[in-house]
């Protein structure tokens, strides 16, 4: 059904200034309305993030968003209006949005490749921590009908860049070695899958015993916990002393970080996106060229990469990332604790039907 906005108010978790999770309130705000090439999605489910929310939050992120400010980078839900020009989705459709809109500089089909970082939804354009959001249709994926809104979310934010760091950057082959950095969180989980669809022997290493056994419960074949084992010797003696030929980084830890490039072996690849635990590393140049290693940052996916998961889920041949627990809207602010004193096992969302 076709909601009526003009002149309606909505709950939003609105962020007026930088600061601790108390800068995060609950307030009543308009409506937005969609505009030409716009839809609007009644929310119901949005994750939150160590990166696009906390650090935006606290003012730490690279992009800083205008005041007022909505946060929520990946909001998922039905399809409660459409702006001029608008043909797909239609209302009614269940969808989720993909966090970064192509510039008018990218590349059908190569999205990734943008060389303009286009706006980021949550970031410097209104999200999803809102009961309705208004974003642009092209960045809207219909959902597959198994798939629940929190599931759609947490595949959303993470499997596409999966598939595209292994798939389309690290050029990972079938029976290579593949070492997963944090395995057991919503990225690594989502790395080991992928590399098994592609046929690769996967490492999965986390900082705890049960987050192992979580990785090895997504496919890993082997697990490592960095935080008792030392790491480089374990891939050495699982890889019969020859490393891994692509390692998945999102941690960003200094005392890791050396560890992981050691497990490479020659002319391997590390692929980063995230900086959990900091992001100030020591990089051993000596290494890095004389084992002719190639080291690529990228967060991004292509659109394909999206239609490639959705698929993959539906057919069974993925499952999405843990999720935690789903928390009402005005929980925002006790979300973003839970997080920064490392009290979840999975992915927290909040969901905007429940204030």
């Amino acid at each position: 059904m076709r909601v009526t906005i003009s002149g309606e108010t909505l709950k939003a978790i609105v962020l007026r200034e930088f600061g601790a999770p108390d800068v995060l309130k609950l307030e009543e705000i308009s409506t937005p309305v969609p505009g030409p090439g716009e839809i609007l999605v009644k929310v119901h489910a949005v994750s939150v993030n160590v990166t696009l929310d906390i650090a935006v939050r606290k003012g730490l992120y690279p992009r800083k968003p205008p005041f007022p400010h909505v946060l929520g980078v990946d909001p998922t839900g039905e399809v409660a209006a459409v702006g001029a020009g608008v043909s797909r989705p239609r209302v009614g459709e269940r969808v989720s949005v993909h966090t970064v809109i192509p510039s008018p500089r990218a590349t059908p089909g190569r999205e990734a490749d943008d060389p303009v970082l286009g706006s980021i939804i949550g970031v410097n354009h209104w999200g999803g921590y809102a009961e309705y959001a208004a974003v642009p249709a092209g960045n809207a994926f219909v959902l597959p009908a198994a798939l629940t809104f929190p599931e759609a979310a947490v595949v959303m934010r993470h499997m596409p860049t999966a598939r595209h760091q292994l798939h389309c950057r690290a050029g990972l082959q079938a029976g290579e070695w593949v070492l997963v950095m944090g395995a057991a969180g919503g990225l690594g989980s989502c790395c080991i899958q992928v590399a098994k669809r592609m046929g690769a022997k996967v490492i999965g290493a986390a900082g705890s015993d049960d987050r192992v056994a979580a990785a090895i419960a997504f496919g890993a074949d082997h697990g490592v916990n960095y935080r008792t084992q030392d790491l480089a010797a374990e891939v050495m003696k699982l890889t019969g002393g020859e490393g891994v030929h692509v390692v998945t980084e999102n941690v960003g830890d200094p005392d890791l970080w050396p560890k992981a490039l050691a497990s490479l072996r020659p002319r391997g690849c590390m692929i980063t996106a995230g900086a959990h635990a900091g992001g100030n590393v020591a990089l051993d140049l000596r290494a890095l060229y004389l084992k002719r290693l190639r080291l690529i940052g990228d967060p991004l996916c292509d659109f394909t990469d999206i239609e490639w998961a959705l698929k993959e889920v539906e057919q069974r041949g993925v499952r999405p990332p843990i999720v935690d627990r789903v928390l009402p809207l005005s929980a925002a602010a006790e979300a973003h604790r839970l997080i920064e004193r490392r009290a979840v096992a999975g992915k927290i969302l909040l969901d905007p039907t429940r204030t």
